[in-house]
């Protein structure tokens, strides 16, 4: 390959056209009905009328009342085993006063079965609209097809909802009935008044209301102290509710081990340093604070840039880890910068936003150790949210990427059988991450902190977050079996976010301590490292993850195989804080794991800035992945299965790869990157609104000369969703992601207007027939089950020979369904939703130049050597 010395190259706006998708053939098999409609019928009808006679009575009993609150019923719709429920007929928005959806869940029937269960408030008055929908059904039973049966067919029992019905995390993880616990309620947003009734709940039964709200358009988040006793009656008290989750609490962090001669390291680093400017981007570590007067680290991060999520916080690292990970956000690899002759010129600077509060004081004697059970904790999305706004107050027009090393675990095992996994569904805290970085903002209302508001000048961000790591007492020889079946971590599993988990190139116990004598690494050079999370586990609705991996350090084993650790020797160099008063100041540790790799790749990310200013963050994110490659020891994992189903599994476990940051910001003779930001608008209306075309600047002669040669296309896809975090069912009007878009190119035997009716029913005349699909020559190496998969990122690559390449040069970017469709009210289609789009092509080991004819078809000045 050439050296990579040449700019990438930017191509102009797409051609916009009118879109509506191509039809379709449904073969989706029929429903099978009850064996007597006229019985499953009056049974319903039945449940729905003693459902709401009970609730009547039931609140004759209560008095406790809340001002405000609408009276209703909050009914339980249980579908027939391995049958989903028809979720919009249950949520009907029809009228002033309506039934509402307010949360989904699967479960196990008393068989052990998997059900689907939904959960509906219905106001008083407005049971006639499911009893008027049965009585239509049991007058047309006899025909073929009876009124409203695709959605009573479905329904196996109806009945009334109590406490653990609003429960959507796994039932076996609902809170004993006699324990007093924090639980996270979401609750419906009807007139900005539901947390004031909350409160007003939890004042009348003796509970607790966290100190923080965080709102996601339809819902509001809080967190609220009690038991499962002083919580049930709220059912038949309060409409406000919609969910009931388990808080998620931060991994704790130690610091690693020591380093040796510290202050001559650091002393020789320190001359050959020179710091970037005031005006140069920034990565802000989201963790415990930056220890700022390190003298590897004063010159990048003045103290008025380390924030505070509470102002009663101190500033700086109060256990360490952070300041372990602004070496690596700020040098990348310590150990080489250290080890290097050279001067190392920044090109970004360092911020902090401190989200994990100081130590807790020991507990003194006279302290009853029940007080820690009941302590306060954090709603992790508003803390994050919360810093980031100090941050961004205290420097408005600086670039920035935000660095996420915390994580919180899941504390779930999922029902036998069970098609939904919870794994990968999202939480507040992911989805704050999502709103933040499509571009929401947090704003202070009535007193109280509301985050996520919408507004008319979006700013996007992007954030580089762990997957999460498996913990010690999981370590062992078979560490890929072992990271297949631990799930990534909260919030890793964000949409718009990067994240990333850890490979290491660490194989050699050379320098160990002498404590680990005989001991040998547990994974391959070029391997994931033993310690990282994949996203194999995840239900298949939901986003692989990581996205990319980087350097994390390896574990050993004991001679016997019986004991793991990490020594220093397999982890990475970087700086330490002073955090324990009067201890001598060494200013190096030792660090490893997905944190340390997500540093990395925040630096990464910074330096892109640094070269490109004016990218968006979406930009951004796309090229790290596109830049990735698989290492030799993932090849060789690939190479054992070839079936492209194979293929997305280890896409779970590795993502795109290794990034580079040479191929992230460089192109060269033989080895072309395209880079387009765009803005589409999806939907108008509840329908398909728009399609894209891109005419690429393609070397189209040059690859045509060469005809069978071997050629690399390499295509990514980048944008960012609006979430919609609620668990209600995700599909259709209920979907995670506002919107979604994909990617096709045209196939080498079609014409170009071919290739348009192919893909957009709106480009075929009045009466005309589509076209028969074009033979795909050449090969994706993923296809159409990562390019139509679920998130916000889509990288496919492309082998095949020169020639064909030569005649692929229109490439569409086109929307699918989302939220906004189905809720054309908030639908935000209007404004355009930003898009990036990264295209490359290679060709190894050809002697030719196809970057400087694309380049002076496109304006780009070109030195000519003579």
């Amino acid at each position: 390959m050439a050296e990579r010395d040449k700019p990438h190259l930017f191509i102009s706006t797409a051609r916009a056209a009118e879109y509506r998708p191509p039809s379709r053939d449904m073969d989706t098999p029929a429903l099978a009905p009850p064996p007597d409609r006229v019985a499953h019928g009056t049974k319903l009808r039945g449940d729905l009328r003693q459902v709401e006679a009970d609730a009547r009575a039931r609140r004759q009993n209560i008095d406790v009342t809340v001002d405000g609150a609408v009276e209703g019923t909050y009914v339980v719709f249980e579908s027939f085993p391995g049958i989903e429920l028809a979720l919009h007929t249950l949520d009907p928005r029809q009228g002033k006063v309506h039934p509402e959806l307010r949360s989904v869940q699967e479960g196990l029937d008393s068989s052990g079965q998997v059900v689907e269960r939904a959960t509906v408030f219905v106001p008083d008055g407005t049971m006639k609209y499911f009893l008027d929908r049965v009585s239509a059904y049991l007058e047309s039973a006899g025909e073929k097809k009876p009124k409203n049966s695709p959605a009573i067919d479905r329904i196996q029992e109806i009945r009334a909802a109590s406490i653990e019905s609003l429960w959507t995390d796994p039932p076996q993880e609902f809170p004993d009935p006699q324990q007093s616990v924090w639980w996270e309620v979401w609750l419906r947003r009807r007139d900005g008044q539901e947390v004031t009734r909350l409160r007003a709940y939890a004042e009348a039964t003796g509970m607790r209301v966290g100190r923080q709200t965080l709102g996601f358009g339809e819902r509001s988040v809080i967190l609220l102290h009690g038991t499962v006793e002083q919580l049930a009656t709220s059912v038949d008290i309060l409409d406000d509710l919609a969910e009931l989750r388990r808080p998620h609490d931060p991994t704790d962090f130690l610091a690693a081990s020591d380093a040796v001669e510290q202050r001559e390291w650091t002393d020789e680093l320190l001359d050959r340093i020179e710091a970037a400017d005031d005006r140069s981007p920034a990565v802000c570590v989201v963790d415990s604070g930056v220890y700022w007067e390190h003298p590897l680290l004063k010159t990048s991060l003045d103290a008025r840039d380390c924030q505070v999520a509470d102002p009663t916080w101190p500033r700086h690292d109060t256990w360490g880890h952070g300041t372990e990970m602004a070496g690596l956000a700020l040098f990348g690899d310590v150990g080489q910068a250290v080890a290097g002759s050279e001067t190392i010129r920044l090109t970004h600077r360092l911020e902090s936003a401190k989200i994990l509060p100081p130590p807790k004081p020991p507990m003194s004697d006279e302290r009853d150790e029940s007080e820690s059970d009941s302590s306060e904790p954090e709603l992790f999305g508003a803390v994050t949210a919360d810093a980031l706004s100090y941050v961004e107050i205290e420097q408005p027009n600086r670039r920035r990427v935000y660095s996420l090393a915390v994580t919180a675990r899941w504390q779930t095992t999922p029902p036998p059988g069970s098609r939904l996994l919870m794994f990968g569904q999202p939480s507040s805290w992911s989805a704050t991450l999502d709103a933040l970085a499509v571009g929401r903002r947090v704003a202070f209302e009535k007193g109280e902190l509301t985050f996520l508001k919408q507004t008319d000048d979006p700013n996007p961000r992007l954030f580089c977050v762990s997957a999460g790591n498996v913990r010690k007492d999981s370590w062992q020889d078979d560490h890929l079996t072992r990271s297949d079946i631990e799930p990534v971590e909260d919030p890793a599993q964000a949409w718009n976010v990067l994240t990333i988990g850890a490979y290491t190139r660490l194989d050699t116990m050379s320098g160990a301590p002498n404590e680990f004598d005989g001991w040998s690494p547990v994974a391959s050079r070029g391997e994931l490292s033993p310690v990282s999370r994949t996203s194999v586990a995840f239900g298949k609705q939901w986003p692989i993850k990581p996205d990319v991996v980087l350097e994390g350090g390896n574990v050993a084993r004991s001679p016997e195989g019986t004991e793991f650790d990490a020594p220093p020797n397999l982890q990475l160099l970087t700086t330490k804080a002073p955090i324990i008063p009067g201890m001598p100041s060494r200013p190096f540790t030792t660090t490893h794991a997905t944190s340390a790799a997500t540093a990395q790749a925040a630096a990464m990310a910074a330096q892109i800035t640094a070269q490109y200013p004016s990218l968006w963050p979406e930009t951004i994110r796309a090229l790290i992945v596109h830049s990735a490659e698989w290492t030799q020891a993932m090849n060789a994992q690939f190479a054992k299965d070839n079936k492209k189903g194979a293929r997305v599994a280890l896409l779970r476990r590795y993502g795109m790869g290794v990034p580079d940051l040479k191929r992230a910001t460089r192109s060269a003779t033989d080895a072309l990157t395209l880079i387009s930001e765009g803005t589409i608008h999806p939907f108008l209306s509840g329908k398909m609104r728009e399609i894209h075309y891109h005419e690429l600047p393609w070397p189209a002669d040059i690859l045509a000369d060469l005809g069978d040669a071997p050629v690399k296309l390499r295509v990514t896809l980048s944008y960012f969703i609006e979430p919609n975090p609620g668990r209600r069912g995700w599909n259709r009007r209920y979907s995670y992601a506002s919107h979604g878009l994909r990617f096709d190119i045209r196939r080498a035997t079609e014409s170009t207007a071919d290739f348009q009716k192919r893909i957009n029913q709106k480009a075929l005349a009045e009466d005309e027939t589509r076209p028969l699909s074009a033979e795909d020559t050449g090969e994706w190496f993923f296809g159409s089950r990562q390019q139509q998969a679920p998130g916000s990122l889509h990288s496919d690559i492309w082998n095949g020979s020169a020639a064909d390449l030569a005649q692929r040069g229109v490439l569409a970017v086109y929307p699918v369904t989302g939220w906004w469709k189905e809720n054309a009210g908030k639908d935000r289609s209007s404004d355009g939703a930003r898009y990036s789009l990264i295209v490359s092509i290679e060709t190894p080991g050809q002697d030719v130049d196809i970057w400087t004819p694309v380049a002076q078809a496109i304006g780009v000045p070109v030195e000519i050597e003579i």
